[in-house]
């Protein structure tokens, strides 16, 4: 693999029941981190890419398989959000957030991508 590689899906006949993420790997990022946070597992994401080994590289494209099932939104937080004023945005609470998003704390980060769960 290579920075910048783009890397072949295989196609099946569920196909329209079947999406992608494109996600970029940054540093610090491993297949277990990647799968924990996108609600799936590495074996998938192994097997979605042709990846032979864990290793990735910073840069690397991949693509993140979606469960069908899932009907989570995404919300990117910006300045003078808080899980509170989110959750209120959203019709949920700040414990579900917390819990759809592992989150062991309160404090958010500009830029953090959050799955809201859909109420």
């Amino acid at each position: 693999m290579s920075i910048g590689q783009i890397l072949k899906i295989p196609s099946s006949s569920k196909e329209e029941n079947t999406t992608v993420t494109n996600y970029i790997v940054k540093s610090g990022d491993s297949l277990y981190s990647i799968a924990k946070k996108y609600n799936t597992s590495v074996d998938k994401i192994k097997q979605l890419n042709n990846l032979n080994s864990n290793l990735l590289s910073i840069g690397q494209t991949l693509k993140i398989p979606n469960s069908n099932n899932t009907t989570d939104l995404t919300y990117k937080v910006v300045s003078g959000d808080s899980l509170y004023s989110i959750a209120k945005k959203y019709n949920t609470t700040v414990n579900k957030i917390k819990t759809n998003n592992n989150l062991n704390s309160n404090l958010l980060s500009i830029g953090q991508i959050l799955k809201i769960p859909k109420e």
